[in-house]
C-alpha cells in the first residue's frame, strides 16, 4: 500500500502532512523534494526517509555527510540549483542580443529561493547580464509576472527549478510564445511543451534511485547504510522548432553538445 499526500504547491502545509504520515505508522517515507524532507525529517528521528533534494543535503543538515548519512535518512542530490551559472551561460550563448533577463521564482520555497536569487544575481553580474527578477506562486501570478517582463521588454525568460512551474509548463510556454520570448529550464517537460532549451539534470534517473532506495530500506536496509548518490547525468535539450518560431539560428556547437533537440 502507498500512501500519498500533496501540498498542491501549499508548502506551509508540508508540516501537517508529514505529520499524518507518521501517526499512520508508514515503513518508509519518499520525500520527493528539499522542503519536503525538512518537513519530514521535523516530523520523525525513526520512520525511514528516502530523498530526492536539488540542494546540498550536507549544508542543509539532512545528513552527516554523504557517504555516511548517520540518521534516519538517504536517498540523492540532483544538482539543480547549483547549475544556475551554466544555465545562463547557455543561454547567452544561443541568445546573444539578450542583455536584460527576467527570472521566475517562486518564493515559497522558503529558503531555496532566496539562494537561488543569489546565485543568479552573482553569475548575472559575471556575464554582464541585467535581470529582473519575477514571483509567482500561482498561476494567476505567473500571467502576471509575464506582464510584467513584456512590459519591462525583457529578451529572455529564466525560469527557476520548482514544481509550480513544471506543473504549469504549457501555460508558460503558451504565454512565451504569444510574446515570442525565449525561455530556459532547468527541466525537459518545459522544453518540451515549448520552452526554447533546458539543461539540467535527468530527473527520471534520480526518481530510479528514489524508488530504488525505498524498495532496498523495505528489504530491511538501514538509511545510514546507503550513501547519498548524485545524479551524474546532465541534459542539454534545445527545441529547434521554438528557435525557428523566434527567428533564432541555433549555433552549431550547441547542437554538437546537444543531448536531444526536438524538432
Amino acid at each position: 500500500m502507498i500512501e500519498y499526500r500533496w501540498a498542491e504547491g501549499q508548502y506551509d502545509r508540508l508540516p501537517v502532512l508529514a505529520e499524518e504520515l507518521v501517526r499512520r505508522q508508514v515503513a518508509v517515507i519518499v520525500a520527493p523534494s528539499t522542503a519536503a524532507t525538512l518537513a519530514v525529517k521535523a516530523a520523525t528521528t525513526t520512520i525511514p526517509i528516502v530523498f530526492a533534494a536539488a540542494e546540498d543535503p550536507v549544508r542543509f543538515g539532512l545528513v552527516a555527510s554523504l557517504a555516511r548519512p548517520g540518521g534516519n535518512l538517504t536517498g540523492i542530490n540532483f544538482f539543480s540549483s547549483e547549475l544556475v551559472a551554466k544555465r545562463l551561460e547557455l543561454l547567452r550563448e544561443l541568445v546573444p542580443s539578450a542583455a536584460r533577463v527576467a527570472v521566475l521564482i517562486d518564493p515559497s520555497i522558503v529558503g531555496s529561493s532566496e539562494r537561488a536569487q543569489k546565485e543568479v544575481e552573482t553569475a548575472a553580474r559575471a556575464l554582464g547580464l541585467h535581470i529582473q527578477i519575477l514571483n509567482a506562486t500561482n498561476s494567476r501570478e505567473i500571467d502576471a509576472a509575464f506582464a510584467a517582463l513584456v512590459r519591462e521588454r525583457a529578451d529572455a525568460l529564466f525560469v527557476n527549478p520548482g514544481g509550480l512551474f513544471n506543473g504549469r509548463r504549457v501555460q508558460m510556454a503558451t504565454m512565451a510564445a504569444r510574446h515570442a520570448v525565449p525561455m530556459t529550464s532547468a527541466t525537459r517537460e518545459i522544453a518540451e511543451a515549448g520552452g526554447l532549451m533546458n539543461y539540467g539534470p535527468n530527473i527520471a534517473d534520480a526518481w530510479r534511485v528514489v524508488g530504488v532506495y525505498a524498495g532496498r530500506v523495505l528489504k530491511g536496509a538501514k538509511p545510514r547504510e546507503l550513501p547519498v548518490e548524485q545524479v551524474s547525468k546532465f541534459e542539454l535539450i534545445i527545441n529547434a522548432q521554438t528557435a525557428r518560431m523566434l527567428n533564432l539560428e541555433v549555433p552549431p556547437t550547441l547542437l554538437a553538445r546537444a543531448d536531444e533537440v526536438i524538432e
